[in-house]
């Protein structure tokens, strides 16, 4: 089994581009490739799975316990395959500047496995060496097994830099990606676009996979990233409960504008027993037989001409949790159910108008990074670490009851929405943050199933 992170002296290095590039080249030389990412990300997921054709998994060591982090990578590695963990923002960036938990690094030696670090060569020449000397030096319990050199003109140029890098550090230069346009992925206010909206993006992999190919030593990366034992995790929380909500279906909304699930989110979900039925939002026109909902994430603001003109769905839902089916939602979720949607360049949509609310974009991010929630349920006392990105805010004219008491450093505000049996909230939760969590929705579902069944 091979197993390597590849990550970055900072954030707009081309990481993602690098990564979408080694992934489709080892799959063009017959590897099974199992993708990975740092961090809370949704949206890089999306090109790992476009790429390798399997569903990447979000490794978060700040909101999930390392030896669980641990369990949830290797238990999906089998020996044959080559992990590949896409990195976050620069190396060592993670939830404070008092400790690297959250970091590329730091997850990279919770896992044991090497660090390929990507940089920006441009402009540079000895400088190059003093940059990955100084990444390498920072925490010698950190394996840097090489360096990719992105977004530099000529091969020359490559054999200038390593030459300089090598000789100065001891770290091999293992490749080179020339500055090329059609390299490029387009993004949008919360980060690159998704995948499924890009049309040009399987020539963008191919041209880069052919790039790797040609400019990259995959060979070298293999065999400096050969694992010869997986570090011990824990076992799986929900392995512990498999099965016991058997018989609960629970629809999740799935299409262009709802799709930020943690994949381990999903997959807890079927090892309780549930079955998870998608549907869509934006071409549906009503909500298949469930007894619960899981309204993700996404960009509901984005395709709010199309949710709008979806009446038939908008009146369906509102019923639904009208007659109090239970339903959890998340930042895009929270803000269909409000009574309009604003996008960027203020255009107003119409919402499910189950909180008497409206959703307002604004220019700046409202929320950005961890945060830690408390909140009750059926009396009981629950508290799990979380993630907020966004761009939008709740304004309501007369007060909604809100369960979540929610803290970064010293900031405290109120969120996690409240109305018959919906629960919407601004974090984004990873259910092996605190397991029981999860337990205590299903918990909830399954009462409000026995006591619609009599």
């Amino acid at each position: 089994m091979h197993c390597f992170m590849l990550a970055g002296v900072s954030s707009n290095v081309g990481k993602t581009t690098v990564t979408m590039g080694v992934m489709a080249a080892l799959k063009r030389l017959g590897q099974s490739v199992v993708p990975f990412k740092t961090g809370p990300d949704y949206i890089d997921p999306m090109f790992h799975q476009f790429v390798t054709g399997h569903p990447s998994t979000n490794l978060d060591t700040w909101l999930v316990e390392p030896d669980l982090i641990r369990t949830l990578c290797f238990q999906k590695l089998q020996e044959d395959d080559v992990g590949v963990v896409e990195g976050v923002m620069g190396l060592y960036d993670g939830h404070s500047t008092e400790d690297t938990v959250g970091s590329s690094a730091y997850l990279a030696k919770t896992l044991g496995i090497p660090v390929f670090l990507i940089i920006d060569g441009r402009g540079m020449s000895l400088s190059a060496a003093a940059l990955v000397k100084g990444y390498a030096d920072f925490d010698p319990e950190l394996t840097i097994a090489g360096v990719i050199i992105n977004r530099i003109a000529s091969q020359s140029h490559y054999a200038l830099l390593k030459e300089g890098i090598e000789q100065n550090t001891g770290i091999p230069c293992v490749g080179w990606l020339p500055d090329n346009p059609e390299l490029a992925v387009g993004s949008r206010h919360l980060g690159l676009i998704p995948a499924d909206e890009l049309k040009d993006l399987e020539h963008t992999v191919s041209f880069c996979a052919a790039l790797v190919q040609s400019h990259v030593d995959l060979k070298q990366m293999l065999a400096l990233s050969q694992n010869t034992g997986r570090p011990a995790g824990r076992q799986d929380p929900f392995d512990v409960v498999a099965g016991l909500y058997a018989g609960l279906r629970i629809g999740y909304a799935w299409d262009k504008a709802f799709n930020f699930y943690y994949y381990d989110n999903l997959e807890a979900l079927k090892k309780c027993g549930v079955t998870m039925v998608p549907f869509s939002p934006l071409e549906d026109k009503a909500l298949p037989e469930v007894d619960g909902l899981y309204l993700g994430g996404g960009f509901p603001e984005v395709f709010g001409r199309e949710f709008e003109a979806n009446a038939p769905f908008r009146k369906n839902l509102l019923a639904a949790l009208l007659k109090d089916l239970p339903c959890y939602a998340e930042c895009g979720g929270l803000m269909v159910l409000t009574e309009s949607l604003q996008t960027k360049t203020g255009e107003r949509t119409a919402g499910v108008g189950f909180f008497k609310a409206r959703t307002v974009m604004t220019r700046k991010l409202q929320r950005f990074g961890y945060v830690t929630v408390e909140t009750e349920l059926s009396g009981k006392p629950y508290t799990f670490r979380a993630h907020e990105f966004h761009h939008s805010l709740v304004e309501s004219e007369e007060p909604i009851p809100r369960r979540y008491r929610v803290k970064k450093n010293e900031r405290t505000w109120k969120c996690g929405y409240a109305q018959n049996r919906t629960l919407a909230a601004y974090p984004h939760v990873h259910f092996y943050s605190n397991p029981d969590w999860l337990l205590a929705l299903l918990d909830e579902v399954k009462k409000a199933k026995d006591r619609k069944n009599g």
